[in-house]
């Protein structure tokens, strides 16, 4: 269903060259399903509806895991892993021919400026690209026996259908970092996407389909019941869980798919410490925190939460730090002129102002930011990016995930304070430092306890790296050629009697 023709971004999906990727339905089966129940999805720039989405029901992923399972059994037999790379290489053509309307469709649903979204398409398609690669490198094993006359082998198979679970942050590249690894292996899969933004799941979806990807290999769901989407969990057909979200989620989905024995990768919340040591490269440093904390307006699970600086340096990184956030330009994603856009919902806008609030009465500084931008439509979930100084431990945002673009700035000592104030927290999930001497780096590499480490940089993330945290952010890994062995399982082969 189509936003109304009073609604302000109508023009924006006018401008689309491939209206047929703006996609509403479910594709359940092999076939696009039109719904008889469906759930809003908001535009964040104003606040107003951008069409309605298929509400599945449970009855629906029941049909869609079943078809799903007669789909890998195909699949996985049928194709060899040469063939299921040269099928993500169309994939990944056709995602990059379509760029700048998936693009569009992503900012139109989840508010972040245009630029971004064009590089979060060619982030999703680079692990299409990645795992087309790695597809044909699921080496197996010979291993030396124990026992006269005997081999011992390995082999890598598939695991079989996979529930994938995706977030609203990053509504393309989620996806693909899932289920590309799941294709390339011989894997089929049942998505679950995020209720905020559907329509980007969709549009992959259909691309991936015109690639020669057998229909039933993928299913598409959204739905906005619960209860619908722990059919994942729970149904003995699905051998893998995949699920990026809130830590509390989950341990929750984590000990549904434990009823079945079900492999699982959970990639959980965050907390990430940012460290600034005197003898770091100020200018570069600020740069750092400006990608790593205002990317996606600060909506996302690597970004820096805690920002920790030595005293002796705190008012140089400070001045510096507000001076490059009060050049952001905060607006309507698809204008040109933007550099931050909204946050995706009312929530997230609550969040970062309860956290202003309880740190401010705790008797710290607001630097910059605070409020609402003057020039934007008040109904959209806007809110100025901001820098609080002289924050403390026993403030809220010292141990809870903002998701938001507010800067927290503590001040330490010793470098022993600063590893001791970093690791202080439940989360593992991302941590960066900058300094410039070499066995303060080697160090606190080693000592931060966390699964992704930044140093000098606040870029992280890239397909031929590991993506994946410690403690409560998670278990498992994505992206790399750590992440294609989450799909399969290893079966030993023992051959005996090799002399008769």
């Amino acid at each position: 269903m189509s936003p109304s023709v009073s609604s302000p971004f109508v023009g924006a999906l006018k401008t689309l060259k491939r209206p047929d990727l703006f996609i509403a339905d479910a594709f359940v089966a092999g076939q696009w399903v039109s719904p008889t129940s469906t759930f809003p999805v908001y535009e964040p720039s104003t606040g107003q509806v951008l069409g309605s989405v298929a509400n599945m029901t449970r009855d629906d992923f029941v049909t869609a895991i079943k078809s799903a399972d007669k789909g890998y059994r195909a699949y996985s037999t049928s194709t060899t892993a040469h063939e299921r790379s040269a099928l993500l290489r169309k994939w990944y053509d056709l995602i990059m021919q379509n760029k700048e309307d998936i693009a569009t469709i992503l900012v139109l649903e989840n508010g972040k400026t245009y630029a971004e979204a064009v590089g979060e398409v060619a982030y999703a398609a680079s692990f299409v690209s990645w795992f087309s690669e790695e597809a044909s490198r699921a080496y197996g094993d010979v291993i030396p026996s124990s026992m006269p006359n005997t081999t011992v082998m390995t082999m890598k198979q598939p695991v079989g259908v996979c529930g994938i679970i995706t977030p609203w942050n990053f509504p393309a590249a989620m996806i693909t970092r899932k289920i590309a690894p799941a294709l390339a292996v011989g894997c089929s899969v049942v998505i679950k996407p995020p209720s905020e933004t559907p329509y980007t799941a969709a549009a992959l979806v259909k691309l991936a389909v015109e690639a020669g990807l057998p229909a039933d290999v993928i299913q598409l769901l959204p739905t906005k019941d619960r209860e619908a989407a722990t059919e994942i969990c729970t149904s003995p057909i699905v051998k893998k869980v995949s699920f990026t979200g809130s830590t509390k989620v989950g341990i929750h989905l984590s000990k549904l798919a434990m009823g079945t024995m079900k492999k699982v990768s959970m990639e959980l919340g965050g907390n990430a410490p940012f460290i600034v040591f005197e003898d770091a490269n100020i200018d570069l440093a600020v740069q750092g925190a400006m990608v790593c904390k205002f990317r996606c307006s600060g909506q996302t699970c690597v970004c820096a939460n805690r920002i920790f600086v030595q005293k002796s340096v705190a008012k140089e990184f400070t001045a510096k730090l507000v001076a490059e956030v009060e050049k952001l330009k905060v607006g309507y994603g698809l204008d040109k002129e933007t550099t931050q856009g909204p946050l995706v919902n009312r929530n997230g806008v609550e969040k970062v102002k309860q956290h202003i609030e309880d740190a401010l009465a705790k008797g710290a500084r607001l630097e910059t930011g605070g409020g609402v931008p003057k020039d934007v439509d008040p109904s959209g979930f806007f809110i100025l990016p901001s820098v609080l100084s002289g924050v403390t431990t026993d403030m809220m945002v010292a141990s809870d995930e903002t998701f938001g673009p507010l800067a927290p700035i503590f001040e330490f000592e010793t470098e022993e304070e600063a590893i001791s104030m970093a690791n202080n927290t439940e989360f593992g999930l991302a941590g960066y430092f900058f300094s410039t001497n070499i066995g303060r780096c080697l160090r606190v590499a080693s000592a931060l306890e966390c699964g992704l480490v930044g140093v000098n940089t606040g870029k992280i993330s890239a397909a031929e790296s590991p993506f994946g945290g410690v403690k409560q952010s998670g278990v498992g890994r994505e992206g790399s050629m750590y992440g294609l062995a989450e799909y399969y399982v290893i079966k030993a082969v023992t051959i005996g009697n090799t002399n008769a």
